[in-house]
């Protein structure tokens, strides 16, 4: 979890992969009427992400019943991992990506094809709550290599309670 260009897609895939497990790319689950928005550069609303989160809790309860799964998602407020812990049924845990504006500004800028303006991320990140001392959440730096930010969230998952 995490603001856009924190390297959520990147991380969640590769700690999926290390856990053989699958990966889900929440972003592909927005309605188009959310994509659309963003892509023009309108914030979302809590009304507009009900059913994307919806969508998502329903995957990770369909996880949860199995081996596991790894959804990339923002969950940028606490009702929203609130509202996907409950839709989980068990236990949930939330790699929250953490890094400084210039640097996921200069991420941002270097993406090509994505849907998500620079524009929005001060939205984003007026709109995170930071999930200092919520359950079952590790936060791992983002100012590393991939490899490295993978690593230290799979170390992290192995110190988690809840």
């Amino acid at each position: 979890m995490g603001v856009s260009g924190s390297g959520k897609s990147t991380v969640a895939e590769a700690v999926a992969e290390k856990l053989g497990v699958a990966f889900i790319e929440g972003d592909k689950l927005h309605p188009k009427s959310n994509v659309d928005k963003m892509s023009e550069g309108i914030p979302l609303t809590d009304e507009d992400r009900w059913p994307w989160l919806d969508l998502i809790g329903a995957e990770l309860r369909k996880g949860s019943e199995g081996k596991g799964v790894v959804v990339s998602c923002s969950a940028l407020k606490k009702i929203y991992r609130d509202r996907l812990r409950e839709a989980t049924g068990g236990p949930l845990v939330f790699i929250y990506l953490d890094g400084s504006l210039e640097l996921l500004s200069r991420r941002m800028g270097e993406r090509k094809g994505h849907f998500m303006p620079l524009s929005l991320l001060q939205t984003q990140l007026a709109t995170l709550e930071v999930p200092t001392g919520e359950p079952g959440v590790v936060t791992v730096s983002i100012d590393t290599t991939p490899e490295e930010i993978t690593a230290n969230a799979l170390a992290g998952l192995k110190t988690v309670t809840f």
